[in-house]
């Protein structure tokens, strides 16, 4: 059984509980015939950071150890939003990662990526979705609570 399972197995209410597992179902069933993508997940010091693993796996991430192997790029750190990274990142990024040559670098809001409440462990999952296979999945998050960073 998955984190997530385990997460939405603790809701009373049925309703909201099988509302939740239908949009995990979803993600769930598209991924599986699609190949996973090599994600970096890092901070504003260009840390590698590995807090949502199992939640970037049930999105059909990769988690890699070397952002120069990673296809996508996530920028995410508790306390610092969207806005506030978009002045701290430019001066991360290296032109010769794969992520910044096929802009592929993401900034998520840092309360939107925290995962322990069913709800928003779900909703953390519609914005990787979305972020992982852009044109698969349109959950309507993208400036909400993540945005892709062009780089070019």
């Amino acid at each position: 059984m998955s984190f997530l399972n385990a997460v939405i197995n603790r809701i009373e209410d049925e309703q909201m509980r099988e509302d939740l597992q239908e949009r995990i179902d979803i993600i769930q069933h598209k991924i599986k015939f699609m190949d996973k993508v090599a994600v970096a997940f890092v901070d504003t010091s260009n840390r590698l950071n590995e807090d949502l693993k199992e939640l970037i796996a049930e999105a059909g991430g990769v988690l890699q150890d070397d952002v120069n192997t990673a296809r996508v790029v996530i920028y995410y750190e508790k306390s610092i939003g969207m806005l506030q990274l978009m002045g701290i990142v430019p001066s991360l990024l290296n032109k010769d990662w794969p992520s910044v040559e096929y802009d592929r670098v993401y900034l998520w809001d840092d309360e939107a990526a925290i995962a322990h409440e069913a709800g928003t462990a779900v909703a953390a999952l519609e914005d990787l979705a979305e972020m992982l296979y852009p044109g698969y999945f349109v959950f309507g998050n993208e400036g909400k609570t993540w945005m892709s960073f062009k780089t070019q």
